[in-house]
């Protein structure tokens, strides 16, 4: 395993994370705690999840993930291996069912710390981040950005300040934030300085070879500012290793399940870009979905890609593209795509 560390800190993180999104929807307690065995004798000593898993969320699987993690904590008694991420949920209809409707103020953010801490049978988290903004702003699929002048919405420094008690109390070691923009990344940073709260450290946006848009405005900000990114979705949901082209939909793989992941095969431009990634890995003798992993591991403002899966095989596939590195020809053939086929899904 690779190593990198956790933004401007001195906590050493893998650079593969486990996710865990689908604990408790498609996978068991028993599979998860075995991918989290297998995961740790690899290497990885990072561990991200959220409140709101598993996924797609819903009020019967609500803080279920949390809740199998904890349970294997609890079992291993070796808390001080483990790096362990999780979220607070923002507003939104997704969110509905959580506490009435979640905002990203005092209140809301200490009470879901503190299930957190109880579902995950710990008394702290190394890394707790805003899940989704509290404003309008493009994410989970959106490209462009609609003003809206009549919104309410909590102030980031009002989150911010809410954070920085936890840090305080020790319940929260460092802070970051998910599905944000440059201009939401360069608040936080701004008001943390201003008002001496903690430095947000790391941003999980998406990054793989069909959106990167990450690199647009957010990879000189990582730079400069020290705030690596941990890379989601980084094989678009599956779609980068091939196996749902031609319109296949395998049994249980997660499109096939749920529609409303689509949205990295519902265009032609789409699958176009995957078919000729597909070829480019096969043409080098490569594993198309170790090709694209081993992409975003490459990347320099990554702090750590998020991995996630269904079955051991896959796991072990994707844990593997630790140790694959892109050749130039590969490199510039993944170059050569991207300019025909530039973020056909953001």
């Amino acid at each position: 395993m690779k190593y990198t560390l956790l933004g401007n800190t001195d906590l050493k993180i893998s650079r593969i994370c486990l996710g865990t999104m689908t604990w408790g929807e498609q996978n068991t307690e028993e599979q998860a705690h075995e991918q989290l065995d297998y995961a740790l004798n690899q290497g990885i000593n990072f561990i991200d999840t959220a409140e709101m898993y598993s996924v797609p969320p819903r009020p019967e699987t609500y803080g279920l993930t949390e809740t199998y993690i904890g349970t294997w904590l609890k079992k291993r008694a070796d808390r001080d291996k483990i790096i362990l991420a999780t979220k607070v949920a923002g507003p939104g209809e997704i969110a509905s069912h959580v506490r009435g409707g979640p905002r990203l103020n005092r209140d809301n953010i200490r009470q879901a710390i503190e299930d957190s801490l109880q579902r995950l049978q710990t008394d702290y988290i190394d890394l707790y981040q805003i899940h989704w903004p509290d404003r309008s702003s493009n994410f989970f699929g959106q490209l462009g950005y609609t003003h809206n002048e009549d919104e309410e919405s909590t102030p980031i420094e009002e989150t911010l300040a809410a954070l920085s008690e936890l840090v305080k109390e020790g319940k929260i070691r460092y802070v970051g934030v998910s599905n944000e923009s440059p201009w939401g990344v360069m608040t936080y940073l701004k008001l943390a300085k201003l008002y001496n709260h903690p430095k947000i450290v790391t941003i999980q946006n998406p990054y793989n070879l069909l959106n990167r848009t990450y690199e647009i405005g957010l990879a000189e900000i990582s730079h400069r500012e020290q705030v690596g990114l941990l890379a989601y979705s980084p094989l678009a949901f599956g779609v980068l290793s091939g196996k749902y082209l031609g319109g296949a939909r395998p049994a249980g793989a997660r499109i096939s399940l749920f529609e409303r992941f689509d949205r990295y095969t519902k265009n032609d431009y789409a699958i176009k870009a995957t078919e000729a990634y597909v070829q480019l890995a096969q043409k080098h003798g490569l594993e198309p979905a170790q090709m694209a992993l081993a992409y975003v591991n490459s990347r320099s403002f990554l702090s750590s890609n998020i991995i996630g899966a269904t079955t051991m095989a896959q796991l072990k596939t994707d844990i593997a593209s630790i140790n694959l590195e892109l050749d130039e020809e590969v490199l510039e053939a993944i170059e050569a795509i991207h300019q025909q086929h530039p973020n056909p899904c953001p």
